[in-house]
């Protein structure tokens, strides 16, 4: 006969599986999707912007149910609401903590419905931010003598699933698709990693910079990732340039440091990688104070020295599923193609930097 302890032990052991899932979560990957429509009053016809990624891309905001509604697909959407007069549905497939091989099988191919779909007109993505933090973090833990392969199959695999992922794409996409867009990566914890390693070098025997090692891996995820985009007919979200640059001139070289970090069509490897880790490496500063002015600057990375920024509340996404709903545009018109936020939070600024190749017309 059932007592009163196992009517609480019933009511008690969602709780505990959705503890237990949460905790297995957070260690490993989780999946976190949103739909979120910008509903332009007086509109009726509706588009779609989809995006994969991983926690960028998602949202992630240390929570396991829900994740920042205006993370930098959706304020990409709402730029494109206000250009094409229309409601734009923001669908964010995104799974945090992914690698780029799980990004790429189980969200974009497994999920190629959502792209597939009439109204879609926009499609974009991210990846390999995973792959970079684990890497660095597997240097990082090395003693004795340093070894470089960590980062090398990082940067490989990157360039695997970043080719793929474009052609994926390019096959599948709904072929009234106006624009394709990959967003590169910014270095979190950039300050942090100014700091000796714990292995040595195996030509000299002493230790290494960690910023030294890395920014120039870095460098070449990021040239690899506008480069392949350059090739297969997508445009490049310049993230790197758009975090770690100031919004001014502060070497005093006439351009404007975000403008003067980012990469140029058809340059070469060994050029980009020269200009951001030694010619213009003096003007690289963490996005902790992304500087807007000489004497103003706001925080683009969350507490965990990993995650954007964002403005505005939250929706449910993670353990307790995805959520689907819809809201008037927080801002309707844009001086000069910004809003009055732009650059004043992570996602609003990527989600600017990927609306500067919106198209005129659906």
């Amino acid at each position: 006969m059932p007592t009163r302890f196992h009517h609480a032990l019933h009511k008690l052991l969602p709780v505990l599986v959705l503890l237990t899932l949460g905790s297995q979560a957070a260690a490993s990957t989780l999946n976190q999707n949103v739909s979120w429509t910008i509903d332009r009053p007086g509109t009726s016809n509706v588009y779609r912007v989809v995006a994969y990624g991983d926690s960028i891309y998602a949202g992630y905001n240390g929570s396991t149910v829900n994740a920042a509604k205006y993370s930098a697909p959706t304020v990409d959407a709402e730029y494109l609401s206000a250009l094409w007069n229309a409601d734009i549905e923001s669908v964010r497939r995104t799974k945090s903590g992914a690698i780029s091989s799980d990004v790429y099988n189980n969200k974009i191919v497994a999920e190629r419905s959502y792209m597939q779909a009439s109204n879609t007109r926009v499609v974009t993505f991210e990846m390999c931010g995973n792959d970079g933090l684990q890497a660095r973090t597997a240097f990082k833990s090395q003693n004795g003598t340093c070894d470089d392969s960590v980062l090398t199959a990082a940067e490989a695999n990157c360039k695997t699933y970043v080719t793929a992922a474009m052609d994926y794409i390019n096959a599948n996409a709904y072929s009234g698709v106006k624009l394709k867009v990959i967003s590169n990566l910014h270095y979190p914890g950039y300050t942090a990693d100014n700091t000796p390693s714990s292995c040595k070098d195996p030509k000299t025997g002493a230790t290494v910079n960690m910023q030294e090692k890395f920014l120039p891996s870095l460098a070449r995820i990021n040239y690899m990732m506008c480069d392949v985009a350059r090739q297969k007919g997508f445009m490049c979200a310049d993230n790197f340039a758009q975090y770690m640059g100031s919004d001014y001139d502060s070497n005093g070289d006439g351009r404007i440091d975000s403008e003067a970090l980012r990469y140029v069509a058809g340059e070469s490897q060994a050029s980009y990688v020269t200009r951001i880790t030694s010619t213009l490496r003096s003007t690289i500063r963490d996005a902790n104070a992304h500087f807007v002015s000489a004497s103003s600057s706001y925080d683009y990375i969350q507490s965990d020295d990993t995650h954007p920024t964002y403005s505005g509340s939250t929706v449910s996404a993670g353990l307790l599923g995805g959520s689907t709903g819809s809201g008037a545009p927080r801002y309707t018109s844009f001086a000069g193609g910004k809003n009055p936020i732009w650059n004043q939070y992570g996602h609003e600024r990527m989600g600017w930097a990927v609306s500067t190749f919106n198209t005129p017309a659906p």
